[in-house]
């Protein structure tokens, strides 16, 4: 775990007394393997260093399938007394009760990136993340654009279950279903480890060389689908679009292997995470949900600043 002090740390607040207290803001990701997490850290960074009364940690489990690990972070941290919990819960069921004892404890939580279950709403003060079902839609419209509307389209994705994963592949799925006929070849889960994903797609290429396109839904398992298209010599023979946005995507854009990719604000989601929660602690009030963006990046506007302030 990484401990960031830019403040003194004090006593956990009281919630239901709405005064700020100075104190350790945990920000628990679901892995710290990947760059699009390590952006996260960054904005929370960035929001702690524009303030002096808190600090803040940052962890997360070795995978994102760990999930039972993370819920021990989780418990860790109210355990420890923490003044605010930013959580980017990996499994929206398993998260619940921990969540919900957070909330029992007096401890404000801002969930980030994928929803928690229906079931726990009112255990925590925030929703922060892109608006997953939109992006979704908006990869699929690019896929047609690209791609035309018939043909085989494999469906790359990542952590089956995960609120994020439901969005953004789900709404994906459905509207190319609702707006062509391309057959929709998957979904295939890597858990988002990228060599399962070259391993996964390298099959899929073999076994369905009439693919008109192709989706990789997060991050590891953009970079491995890229990797496995790469070394099939399959590069520019079906549309590839991609999520996230670190240094190989954008070199995957830049040479055309990748038509484009779906970049998130992961910095705004850990910069404006921690700033609601600051501003919990001071006694005020936050929107329940705020939608962090997503930007399509290709090679026509790689270079221009709306990308350059979500890659990483």
């Amino acid at each position: 775990m990484k401990t960031y002090k830019l403040g003194m740390l004090a006593s956990v607040m009281a919630l239901s007394a709405g005064m700020a207290t100075a104190g350790e803001i945990a920000v628990i990701v679901k892995t710290t393997s990947s760059n699009f997490w390590q952006n996260v850290n960054k904005g929370a960074e960035a929001a702690i260093a524009a303030q002096s009364e808190h600090s803040f940690s940052f962890d997360g489990p070795a995978t994102e399938s760990a999930v039972a690990d993370q819920v021990n972070l989780v418990e860790n941290a109210i355990n420890r007394g923490v003044s605010g919990i930013v959580l980017a819960p990996s499994d929206p069921e398993a998260l619940a009760p921990v969540v919900k004892r957070a909330y029992e404890s007096g401890i404000p939580v801002v969930i980030i990136d994928s929803a928690l279950t229906d079931g726990a709403k009112g255990t925590y003060q925030a929703f922060l993340s892109t608006d997953n079902c939109a992006a979704g839609e908006e990869v699929a419209k690019r896929m047609i654009d690209e791609a035309g509307t018939e043909g085989k389209v494999a469906v790359m994705s990542y952590v089956a279950g995960v609120g994020s994963e439901i969005g953004r592949v789900g709404c994906f799925s459905d509207y190319l279903t609702a707006n062509s006929d391309l057959e929709i070849v998957g979904p295939y889960y890597s858990q988002s480890q990228m060599a399962q994903a070259l391993n996964q797609t390298t099959d899929i290429l073999a076994s369905n060389p009439d693919l008109v396109g192709i989706f990789g839904a997060n991050e590891p398992t953009a970079v491995g689908m890229g990797r496995a298209i790469m070394q099939a010599g399959k590069a520019g023979q079906l549309v590839a679009l991609g999520f996230d946005g670190n240094e190989d995507l954008q070199q995957f854009v830049r040479e055309g292997l990748m038509e484009a990719t779906a970049v998130q604000g992961s910095f705004a989601m850990g910069e404006k995470g921690v700033n609601a929660i600051i501003d919990i602690l001071g006694g005020e009030k936050v929107e329940p949900f705020i939608n962090t963006g997503v930007v399509l990046v290709d090679q026509e506007n790689i270079d221009s600043d709306q990308a350059k302030n979500v890659l990483y």
